[in-house]
């Protein structure tokens, strides 16, 4: 597993990119990256101000893949997870295929595959849904981000509790995970994966001990 992967790609030209999900917490930061590079980037999403699309029904897909050259899919979900992000993936593919998308990026989670079930379960079966179609491809996968972990521990501490678990963690920060995503979609599709996480594995409780300790 890499720590930290860094693409350099020279005299990329500037491409028509769409984002899905691009306006969530990943999502934002690769547009914003891309955007910075010269690119034009389509912000897709339930509630962009751009083009509003859904998964679930496949509603304004086409219309908002049309003329893009790459794709990149940072979508989440909380909640009806199955339906979004699989079943969602066939049709976010099939519109792609129509719009000529010459590489398709998904964004996954680093060891999906070892833990068949929950959201890990259906990331995998999304990991499969993307290698088995006809669009040239490539899998991102990263481990949680610090801003998750976080979000996590001021939840818990509502309740006035924290994680003791030793669960062993190698978080990794969202701007990083975003250059290599845009370094990536820059770049020949892999037809493979590449994973990117933090640099340091260590532990919930010691986390958040140390969360505790700056946050008070």
């Amino acid at each position: 597993m890499a720590r930290y992967t860094v693409i350099h790609v020279k005299g990329v030209r500037q491409v028509k990119i769409a984002v899905v999900g691009g306006t969530g917490m990943l999502g934002r930061r690769v547009s914003a990256v891309l955007r910075r590079r010269g690119h034009e980037v389509r912000v897709l999403s339930r509630r962009s101000l751009e083009h509003q699309v859904n998964l679930v029904t496949g509603e304004r897909l086409d219309a908002a893949l049309e003329g893009c050259d790459a794709l990149v899919d940072a979508s989440n979900a909380s909640t009806n997870a199955k339906n979004i992000l699989i079943d969602g993936t066939k049709r976010l593919l099939a519109a792609g295929k129509q719009a000529g998308i010459s590489h398709h990026l998904c964004v996954s989670i680093v060891g999906c595959e070892r833990i068949p079930m929950g959201y890990f379960g259906i990331k995998a079966e999304q990991e499969h849904v993307v290698e088995q179609n006809d669009v040239p491809w490539t899998i991102v996968r990263a481990t949680q981000f610090h801003d998750y972990i976080a979000a996590m521990f001021e939840q818990a501490a509502r309740w006035k509790v924290l994680p003791l678990l030793k669960i062993p963690i190698q978080t990794v920060a969202v701007d990083e995970v975003a250059h290599t995503i845009a370094d990536t979609v820059e770049a020949k599709p892999r037809h493979g994966r590449l994973e990117i996480a933090g640099p340091e594995i260590t532990d919930a409780r010691m986390v958040a001990r140390t969360w505790r300790s700056v946050s008070g």
